[in-house]
């Protein structure tokens, strides 16, 4: 009998284990995309955040950390996007991931360079158009994930998604360990995805501070909020959130304005970019400008937690989960207490029920 844990997602994607580590702005940079592919994990580099000129860099940066295969994550309507794509097939990464991304002939571009695209969806229409655009294999993230979220929970979507698609599936949205892994593998996935879990872990750049943040955070202290840029997303509850949750439209304004200007000086990206990737998103999101503009302005408000140390002055994107997490372990630890308590999982599972 083979090994459960040597799913297909190992198989195509070159991972020890079935559990891929998710491409969080400013997070997943190269330390711990590095730290979570030697401990067996498949980790995505996070260059959403990136100016076209550091992401060869960051990806060599990689490379010189670990010898395994790794992904990159990036979204079609960031400033450079189609230099970013260039240089993703130089450089010949693994994988791809992305939300909202390319279109049919991209991703047949990807594949043509043999680098397999792996989109994220939140919904079961969703994950049949990226199917029918011919990616790999799907990350599927029920409303317990982090960051941009949708209101149908893992348990209730993943199912959806396995019945209505024919491409392997990743669990994503409420996982941290080995129960849920075995659970996903129960399910029909292909193993799991998570993010807040890899944040909560030594490895992860983001500053200690900030960490502290997500570890004293308990359930009712994370929530979903529209008010940043008219979508859902899932925080833990800091004082910027509350600035942002109680501002008017001038404030909104004035807040989006100052992000830019701080954007601009931390990646060179012009106002003009800026108008353009804000117009790009409203237009496939239906929001109004303003609305658009704080999602393209968002990241700096990230940056400020995730790279400045300032979690009371950014803003902290999270998964539920973190709500139950209090520890920061190594990832080779994380990655070794999920791989034994799966195996004890299944193991228990198949043993004869006693009379």
């Amino acid at each position: 009998m083979g090994d459960p844990l040597n799913t297909l997602l190992c198989q195509r994607l070159g991972c020890r284990y079935p559990i891929i580590q998710t491409a969080m702005g400013w997070v997943a940079r190269p330390q711990l995309v590095g730290a979570s592919c030697n401990a067996g994990a498949f980790g995505f580099l996070a260059a959403a955040v990136l100016a076209p000129e550091e992401v060869a860099p960051a990806i060599d940066r990689v490379r010189s950390l670990t010898q395994a295969p790794f992904g990159v994550n990036f979204h079609m309507f960031q400033p450079g996007a189609e230099r970013i794509v260039d240089i993703l097939i130089e450089r010949k990464v693994a994988a791809v991931s992305f939300g909202r991304g390319p279109d049919k002939k991209m991703i047949a571009r990807f594949r043509d360079a043999g680098i397999a695209c792996v989109p994220t969806v939140g919904a079961v229409k969703h994950a049949k158009k990226m199917v029918e655009l011919g990616v790999d294999m799907l990350v599927v993230q029920g409303g317990e994930g982090g960051g941009h979220t949708g209101s149908v929970a893992s348990t209730v979507l993943l199912p959806q998604v396995l019945d209505a698609v024919k491409v392997p599936v990743i669990a994503a949205g409420g996982f941290a360990d080995g129960r849920g892994l075995a659970a996903a593998l129960a399910y029909g996935a292909q193993g799991i995805a998570m993010g807040t879990r890899f944040l909560m872990t030594r490895d992860c750049p983001v500053p200690q501070v900030t960490k502290e943040r997500y570890t004293r955070a308990g359930t009712d202290d994370i929530l979903v909020t529209t008010k940043v840029d008219g979508l859902p997303q899932r925080m833990i509850r800091n004082e910027t959130l509350a600035r942002i949750e109680r501002a008017g439209r001038l404030r909104m304004l004035l807040l989006a304005l100052s992000s830019a200007w701080q954007m601009k000086r931390l990646t060179g990206t012009s106002l003009t970019e800026l108008l353009a990737a804000a117009r790009k998103m409203g237009h496939a999101g239906e929001l109004s400008l303003g609305q658009s503009l704080l999602a393209a302005i968002a990241p700096v408000m990230f940056q400020r937690s995730m790279i400045s140390g300032e979690p009371s002055r950014g803003l902290l994107a999270t998964g539920l989960v973190a709500g139950r997490l209090s520890d920061l372990p190594g990832c080779d630890e994380l990655i070794e207490g999920i791989v034994r308590e799966a195996r004890e999982r299944l193991a228990a599972l198949g043993a004869p029920l006693a009379a």
